[in-house]
């Protein structure tokens, strides 16, 4: 996984970019109507029901615009929030405030929505021993927001990009060879560039499965689109050699039979990539 300082970094560019994209040579609505030296407030208010996520990285946003802007928290990520709460309070700089704005409404609806599907997945895995995962399916730019709102609201990151993890799916298995080559050539790989970073084969069959439990080292099995009896014989024949992951076209109408299975991991796309915004609004208080 990558580093703290890695996934600050990637927040900071996100940051960046959305302001140079969303600003752009000057908020001239704002320029045109408020004087620079006007003061105002604005509270965050929620018409929504779920989990707030997005706090920390509002107030992130807020610093980069200016610095001497205020932010009083009343709710913090990762609270159930219903219509009507309001979340936090931003004093300062009226232009300021409107700037910031946009992007902070942006994000903090995704990731609340990102948020509250991830609780509701964690609370239908409750006395399992399996745990929710988040994949690379996310919004292109946007990544360590989204990958941040799955940790708030109770799951666990999958590999955050293609770099720190390696993870041998069907078209690399098939591109190299079949599966025994593929893992083969990726231990040589990493072994002469000097990388220490944990191995994922994925199967599409319980004799894929069989052939992936012939080489050592593997860090963990994708069972990928499996059936439930499969799966079970999957869990069964993998035993303690290596962690389980399901995946594929997992809902909240299956997910815990799948977890039934007995799989370590249940990974979904469907965290970051099929959630509708929550509703929220940055209102002007006196």
């Amino acid at each position: 996984m990558i580093s703290e300082t890695q996934f600050q970094n990637e927040l900071q560019l996100i940051i960046q970019n959305a302001i140079r994209e969303d600003v752009g040579d000057g908020d001239h609505s704002s320029l045109a109507c408020i004087p620079k030296e006007a003061q105002g407030k604005a509270k965050l208010l929620v018409k929504d029901n779920g989990v707030i996520a997005g706090v920390e990285f509002a107030k992130m946003v807020f610093n980069y615009v200016d610095a001497n802007m205020k932010v009083e928290t009343f709710i913090e990520d990762g609270s159930v929030v219903k219509y009507g709460d309001v979340v936090f309070h931003v004093s300062g700089s009226s232009q300021s405030i409107l700037k910031a704005e946009r992007l902070v409404l942006n994000s903090m609806q995704r990731m609340s929505a990102i948020a509250t599907k991830t609780r509701n997945y964690v609370k239908l895995l409750e006395g399992t021993k399996t745990k929710i995962l988040d994949t690379r399916k996310t919004t292109p730019g946007f990544r360590a927001c989204e990958k941040w709102a799955v940790k708030i609201g109770g799951g666990e990151n999958h590999r955050f990009a293609l770099y720190d993890m390696i993870m041998l799916k069907d078209n690399h298995n098939d591109f190299a060879g079949g599966i025994t080559n593929a893992i083969n050539k990726t231990k040589d790989y990493l072994k002469n560039n000097n990388k220490d970073l944990k191995i994922i084969v994925e199967a599409r069959n319980l004799d894929e499965i069989k052939e992936i439990l012939k080489s050592e080292g593997i860090y963990r099995i994708l069972i990928d689109n499996f059936n439930f009896e499969d799966t079970k014989e999957a869990v069964r024949l993998i035993g303690t050699k290596c962690l389980t992951e399901s995946s594929g076209n997992i809902n909240e109408k299956t997910i815990r039979e799948y977890a039934d299975c007995g799989v370590n991991y249940i990974s979904s796309g469907a965290l970051t990539h099929s959630v509708y915004n929550m509703d929220l609004s940055l209102k002007a208080i006196d």
